[in-house]
């Protein structure tokens, strides 16, 4: 697939239709590539990468971008054009500098996961159907299957479709898949108060305040966010108390409520490998239950349940006792 987008993205700089290309670049190793831009065929062919592990999901680059001059090229895989939808309907991305070729996406590798089974010093990953085979340094070669080995946004992934493009890499597009991504939530909501409190006590007392999950995230877009507002007294500092390393997670959990497409991004990113997806699928899960099922960034213009009103909303005591759990 890599070979096909890099001669699309020289076809498309040739003729005029795009000045510039979003894509991934190598990194240091093969495992950590990022996204980047690229203006020539040469920096194409000497940078531009598509492998197991060009996980980033490139939507939140494209605002910074639509707001310079010319159209540039972004290759979005399913989840990345679910993002870029959301930003859409949200005003942050101008779509008519943007041309969108989907490329197909049947999950990304998690390095940890290969390095749990003892695979070090990987010079090439291939992908067969079912199947990751690894190459080492030491002349090694590992056929792992891909499930076992999966990110977790990957593992449970909403959907292989690409809600919106200019063109398809392909020709044909992927279609929603049943998952099982609310199990882990469901096992939540099964604790008693005492034990959820206690299980999140212990994921959140790792966070450091990178602010990488804020920084990644495509539905963290303010110019200028709270925690980074000195007037705030809020602004990005070690947690003084254990309430404070609960209330960044908490307040940027219910500001994308019912706009997080569940990309697991921040879960991605985590250095501390916190399962902050968690908290928003908590919040995607009680939507889906109380107003009746909703994708964030489906359809084009939609507006999610959290911003509209119905007669037969939910009143806040039934959505507080629903189940008898208080859950």
């Amino acid at each position: 697939m890599q070979d096909r987008m890099i001669a699309r993205a020289k076809e498309l700089l040739a003729d005029g239709t795009v000045d510039r290309v979003m894509g991934w670049k190598k990194g240091e190793f093969l495992y950590d590539a990022t996204p980047a831009v690229f203006y020539s065929a040469e920096e194409l062919d000497a940078g531009f990468v598509m492998n197991a592990f060009t996980a980033a999901n490139v939507s939140k680059y494209l605002i910074k971008e639509t707001k310079k001059e010319g159209k540039i090229l972004a290759f979005l895989k399913p989840c990345d054009s679910f993002s870029f939808r959301q930003l859409m309907n949200e005003h942050r991305v101008d779509r008519d500098k943007v041309y969108i070729v989907g490329i197909p996406s049947w999950g990304k590798a998690d390095m940890e996961k290969i390095r749990q089974k003892g695979i070090t010093g990987i010079t090439s990953i291939e992908e067969r159907e079912g199947d990751f085979v690894v190459n080492t340094i030491l002349r090694e070669t590992h056929v792992i299957k891909k499930y076992d080995v999966y990110l977790e946004k990957c593992k449970n992934c909403k959907s292989k479709e690409i809600v919106v493009y200019d063109e398809l890499l392909d020709g044909e597009n992927g279609a929603a898949v049943t998952n099982s991504r609310f199990d882990e939530v469901a096992k939540l909501e099964a604790m008693t108060p005492d034990e959820r409190f206690a299980f999140w006590q212990n994921e959140l007392s790792r966070c450091i305040r990178c602010n990488a999950c804020r920084n990644v995230c495509p539905a963290c877009t303010c110019e200028k966010c709270v925690f980074d507002n000195p007037k705030s007294g809020l602004e990005n500092k070690a947690a003084a108390t254990s309430f404070e390393e609960n209330m960044f997670h908490i307040i940027r959990a219910f500001h994308v409520a019912g706009r997080c497409t569940d990309c697991g991004e921040c879960s991605r990113v985590c250095p501390q490998h916190i399962p902050l997806h968690l908290l928003n699928r908590k919040f995607i899960k009680d939507m889906n239950e109380l107003y009746g099922d909703f994708q964030a960034g489906e359809a084009e213009q939609q507006r999610h349940p959290v911003t509209s009103y119905r007669t037969d909303d939910a009143e806040p005591g039934v959505i507080y006792t629903r189940g008898g759990t208080g859950k």
